[in-house]
């Protein structure tokens, strides 16, 4: 039961990302303009995506990769982005003014590697693992 749970937030926040992709593209021209703002050469870099495939990868990785995830848990953690993102692309050609682009797949796969190579900070890496012990260790489902 333990294991099932731990899917518990990346489930919820693909339902998010399954939200947001549902919004016409006239709701989307006003989600996060203050980062094109912010960093103007990166115009086609949609950071939304970024930060939602960033956190994405975080709970699938606290879902399959245990309190000292090797490389091969975070390279399993972007693959499952890379999955949800292609099948993320796929619902966007049904919502009006939508449409799949491999850019948008690109900035979710650099938000996941990122993800992971910040997990890969020793600073970073030692609270994930004490936060995923106590968490863990804590809770008696």
């Amino acid at each position: 039961m333990r294991k099932a749970i731990r899917w518990l937030p990346s489930v919820i926040w693909m339902a998010v990302i399954f939200l947001l992709s549902a919004r016409t593209a006239d709701d989307m021209d006003s989600f996060l303009p203050f980062f094109q703002w912010l960093f103007p050469a990166m115009r086609s870099f949609d950071w939304g995506h970024f930060v939602a495939y960033f956190i994405l990868s975080i709970t699938f990785l606290w879902a399959i990769g245990g309190a000292r995830p090797g490389w091969l848990m975070k390279a399993a953690a972007v693959g499952l982005c890379l999955l949800y993102g292609l099948s993320d692309e796929y619902h966007q050609s049904f919502v009006p003014g939508r449409m799949p682009d491999m850019l948008d797949i690109r900035n979710d796969l650099i938000g996941a590697a990122i993800a992971m190579l910040f997990v890969s900070i020793p600073l970073v890496r030692r609270a994930y693992a004490a936060l995923y012990r106590k968490l863990v260790s804590s809770t008696k489902y």
